[in-house]
């Protein structure tokens, strides 16, 4: 392109010097004529002589000035292509991100084997706190103070383990578990998340920790799937998108009320995984996976939004969503669900710890959403957008509604009516 630029430039500059010369040319026989006549003239045409040569002048001041107008465009853009063609793309924003991006995955921190050895007690099992698809993983105290999840396995160095590390930890929103950095020694692999002391919504749900009664309300409920929900959609949003492909309740995390989706993008430390299995037996995990997934190992952002719907049953019932379809194992979620919505059998779905915490509207929304989101079609399901946009909905109106019940403004149908018409 510059070489393209350098020639159209040539043959505009020798364009303006041929109409310069033949300018000149013509200007020098007016001015023979005028000057053999000269001693003929009057005063008059004598005026008349001198406004020419003042006119031609003004024209002549004029083309230079259009001259230097456009050797100034090409060098000028001569110079952004330059610019431009040293990243290697045609578009400068992409210099930019590049940029942005380059700067922000130096903030992984490479943590010391002994200072964790020493977060958690020489890796003691008073620290242990689980197991998951990555490895064990223990709570950590660090020198500073700060409270750590340290995620280990055994596996040998590799360079593509520290470059992913480096990306999600450039991956910050205060709905997703910042990953702090990472170790890799004595052939061992470790994560470093920040710690969330309240646990996972599975445990508080149907696990040994379950919390008290009024911690479960529906209020509650909805703004844990507003958290979640806006965590996914920030992973989507990201340039490249960045797929969760293990999202569920165990790895949706409850720090002072404010929900966190864990093991974003963990699936990529873990390589190539048998997802149904060699066993017919569902498993829970299992559980979370979208249909094409299962068949064709197709993972997309829609994929996780059924991860997500999933969610929003267990949820809303309180249980595994394995021990809910004990009676016909064959039987898909979405198709389960409508045949109860369209039978009136609700209680069947609607976790009896709620009480009368909640509205039938606002639930009836979001058992409406959750089956929009297990649609079979990929194509169907929402984006995590949309659903963000549908949960701070029915949360709005939810609060709206039950501020005040039970203060003489008794005028929506609460959840015990709602049992009650179904029966």
């Amino acid at each position: 392109m510059w070489v393209n630029s350098g020639i159209a430039f040539c043959q505009m500059k020798l364009w303006f010097l041929e109409l310069w010369r033949q300018y000149l040319s013509r200007n020098s026989v007016n001015q023979l004529r005028n000057a053999q006549m000269h001693l003929k003239c009057f005063p008059y045409q004598m005026s008349r002589s001198l406004t020419a040569i003042l006119g031609g002048a003004a024209g002549a001041v004029a083309l230079v000035g259009i001259l230097i107008i456009l050797i100034w465009f090409c060098l000028f853009h001569n110079r952004s292509v330059s610019r431009t063609s040293e990243t290697g793309s045609s578009d400068p924003s992409v210099v930019g991100r590049h940029i942005g991006v380059e700067l922000s995955m130096r903030e992984a921190k490479r943590f010391e084997m002994e200072e964790l050895s020493m977060a958690t007690k020489n890796f003691s099992d008073i620290n242990l706190i689980g197991e998951g698809k990555f490895g064990v993983v223990y709570k950590g105290l660090l020198s500073d103070g700060m409270l750590v999840a340290i995620k280990m396995r055994s596996a040998a160095p590799t360079p593509e383990f520290i470059e992913e590390v480096r990306y999600l930890s450039s991956i910050q929103h205060p709905n997703l578990v910042t990953l702090l950095g990472y170790c890799q020694d004595n052939g061992r692999q470790i994560l470093v998340y920040e710690y969330i002391p309240n646990g996972s919504v599975s445990t508080q749900l149907y696990g040994a920790g379950q919390v008290l009664r009024e911690k479960l309300e529906f209020k509650h409920r909805l703004s844990i799937a507003l958290g979640a929900a806006k965590g996914l959609a920030h992973l989507h949003s990201l340039s490249p998108r960045v797929i969760h492909k293990n999202f569920k309740t165990a790895n949706v995390l409850v720090n002072a009320n404010v929900a966190k989706v864990s093991d974003a993008g963990l699936r990529s430390f873990l390589g190539r995984v048998d997802v149904a299995g060699p066993s017919s037996q569902v498993t829970q995990d299992e559980m979370f996976l979208a249909p094409e997934v299962k068949e064709f190992r197709r993972f997309s952002e829609k994929s996780d939004v059924y991860s997500f719907g999933v969610f929003l049953l267990e949820l809303v019932s309180g249980q595994e969503a394995k021990e809910l379809r004990l009676s016909d194992s064959r039987q898909n979620l979405i198709e389960w669900v409508q045949e109860l919505q369209q039978s009136g059998d609700l209680s069947n779905i609607i976790d009896q710890r709620l009480g009368s915490s909640f509205t039938a509207e606002g639930m009836d929304e979001l058992i409406q959403l959750m089956v929009h989101c297990l649609d079979l079609s990929s194509e169907r399901r929402p984006a995590m957008s949309y659903v963000v946009m549908e949960l701070d909905r029915i949360r709005e109106k939810e609060l709206s509604l039950t501020t005040g019940v039970g203060e003489g403004t008794p005028t929506v149908t609460l959840g015990s009516q709602l049992f009650r018409a179904s029966k």
